[in-house]
């Protein structure tokens, strides 16, 4: 299963300039998914970070992977329109190497662990095949009326 950007902005709540996911390139039901983000210099947050050598912000990566972790929890529920990821923590991050505009960067998340509304996952993003970041993101999905 794969999602174009209008699917995507049909189950994540995020708009410009934060929405960080472009296309969903394939999803296996509440397992994993991988899907990709462009990297464009017209992006508001290289205008301070930082002139002369942009680089994309590690917090922005972080939170691209939780938005595309987001679609793969959002996806197993029937109606998943109808409801809300909550990012809820995050441990082991590790960046490798800068992020630059022009780059594409691939994530692949992972579902390590389901209990009932609360998610565990292995989130992964590569530029060019090489891994940029690494972390296991935390997340709770909440019908949209309980919050």
């Amino acid at each position: 299963m794969a999602f174009n950007i209008d699917e995507i902005m049909d189950r994540l709540p995020h708009r410009y300039p934060f929405l960080l996911v472009d296309r969903v390139l394939e999803l296996t039901e509440g397992e994993s998914i991988k899907a990709l983000k462009n990297v464009s210099i017209n992006e508001p947050h290289f205008n301070g970070h930082f002139p002369g050598h942009p680089i994309m912000p590690g917090v922005l990566i972080v939170e691209a992977m939780a938005q595309v972790g987001g679609v793969l929890a959002l996806s197993a529920n029937d109606d998943d329109k109808e409801y809300l990821m909550y990012f809820t923590g995050i441990d082991g991050v590790k960046f490798r190497k800068p992020v630059r505009p022009g780059d594409q960067i691939i994530f692949e998340i992972n579902v390590l662990r389901k209990r009932g509304a609360m998610y565990k996952f292995k989130g992964e993003a590569f530029v060019d095949g090489s891994l940029v970041c690494s972390a296991t993101l935390m997340a709770s999905v909440f019908p949209k009326d309980e919050v």
